[in-house]
């Protein structure tokens, strides 16, 4: 606000005005900002006592202008600044319950200076008006952006939270789905191998019984975290389907993803839980390659994928299986 006093006084100097104006501009543009400062931040409601500062601030400025006798290029400015001020703020409606103070202070010094009008403009004027309207529009712009910016990262952060699964931490069902699609029909266009993986925890519900529900979601967050390394290396979609099932697609012909398969497997049934002594897991894998007809679809690769799962459970559990392939055993 101290820039304001800049083309003020330049304007009084010009006029030889009387010391008062002088000194109402001095504590509004010097003082006043520190005290309006310390009434906010001791308020007991300090949004009501800002927004009581900023009506404040508008009157101030309504009573500059006849002050400096109507000089043309610094009241538009300075009113066009204080009202800028109130819309920049956010608050709805702010500037419109501004004007009949400002308009109330412009008349009520007006009748006191006689409305003396003077409108023309000097050069040292408008020299003076300077910085405040190249300092104040940065200033805002600046603020703008920043705004945009923080607004930007939330909603993109936003964005991600809606794709991913709450306690995995990988995509969910919908998004997986989405990049899925997406997939198939790069595989479709341009022959781009993958194979579909289901993966589901054997026995889960006995590991939730036996060693509770914290420890289930222990080894769910621990296969996540495999598949989350394995998808990173790979750059293929990997979700959480619901409950203890998970679902990756393997860059590789049914003959690779088989032997990728194999290693997520192990691993698997090699974890340890320090916090959770003689909990052991294993997972059954089922393998699909994608459907070659261009009339099928992600629900019916999902289709066969369950299929071959349900084939790896039907035999014994912690094996892989798949589209012409034989459920391959643990070998330990």
């Amino acid at each position: 606000m101290g820039l304001a006093s800049l083309p003020q006084f330049v304007v009084y100097s010009e006029l030889q005005s009387h010391w008062a104006s002088w000194a109402w501009t001095a504590f509004c543009c010097l003082v006043w900002p520190h005290v309006a400062y310390l009434m906010a931040r001791r308020s007991k409601d300090p949004l009501h006592a800002e927004l009581r500062n900023f009506v404040v601030d508008s009157m101030m400025a309504g009573s500059w202008v006849p002050l400096m006798h109507f000089n043309l290029l610094p009241s538009v400015v300075l009113l066009t600044v204080a009202n800028a001020d109130k819309i920049n703020s956010g608050v709805r409606g702010l500037w419109l319950r501004s004007l009949p103070g400002m308009v109330s202070a412009l008349l009520i010094v007006g009748l006191a200076t006689g409305f003396a009008f003077q409108p023309q403009t000097s050069l040292m004027v408008m020299l003076a008006c300077l910085p405040i309207l190249v300092i104040h529009t940065l200033a805002v712009s600046l603020s703008t952006y920043r705004l945009v910016r923080k607004l930007q990262r939330q909603n993109q952060r936003f964005e991600e939270l809606s794709q991913r699964d709450g306690l995995t931490g990988l995509f969910n069902r919908r998004h997986w789905q989405d990049r899925m699609e997406q997939l198939l029909l790069r595989h479709q266009e341009g022959g781009e191998p993958a194979t579909l993986a289901l993966l589901d925890v054997d026995r889960f519900k006995d590991i939730n019984d036996l060693h509770g529900h914290g420890a289930g979601d222990d080894v769910l967050r621990a296969i996540a975290a495999l598949l989350a390394q394995d998808s990173m290396a790979q750059n293929s979609p990997v979700g959480r389907l619901g409950g203890d099932e998970f679902a990756i697609a393997l860059p590789h012909s049914m003959g690779q993803a088989q032997a990728a398969a194999e290693r997520l497997r192990a691993a698997v049934e090699a974890f340890e839980f320090d916090n959770v002594p003689g909990l052991r897991c294993s997972v059954s894998i089922g393998l699909a390659p994608p459907p070659d007809d261009g009339t099928l679809g992600l629900r019916e690769w999902l289709e066969a994928a369950d299929r071959a799962l349900y084939r790896a459970k039907h035999a014994g559990r912690n094996r892989v299986a798949g589209q012409d392939l034989e459920p391959e055993a643990d070998n330990v």
